[in-house]
């Protein structure tokens, strides 16, 4: 299944936060969980990752290890195709 991270991060953990990306070269994810892509937002401050995974245990793991810098908000995605068949091949 796929979900999003959206996580914010106040001004003054900037610092900490590219220290310990740096550390553990890259954003830390618990095994299971396979990261598709990641945005940040231009104006700083706020970050979006999609991810694969099947195991919600996975998620809580990686959540936690950011804890402590940053809110993470996760949010399940489904494809509008699965729920309207008949979008399918439209832009």
């Amino acid at each position: 299944m796929l979900f999003m991270n959206i996580y914010t991060w106040e001004p003054g953990q900037r610092d900490a936060l590219i220290k310990r990306r740096r550390e553990k070269k890259g954003p830390a994810l618990a095994g299971g969980i396979k990261k598709i892509h990641e945005w940040l937002d231009a104006a700083g401050g706020r970050g979006f990752m999609v991810f694969e995974t099947d195991d919600p245990r996975a998620i809580m793991t990686s959540i936690m290890e950011w804890h402590d810098l940053m809110k993470v908000e996760v949010v399940s995605l489904l494809d509008i195709t699965e729920i309207f068949p008949s979008e399918k091949g439209k832009n």
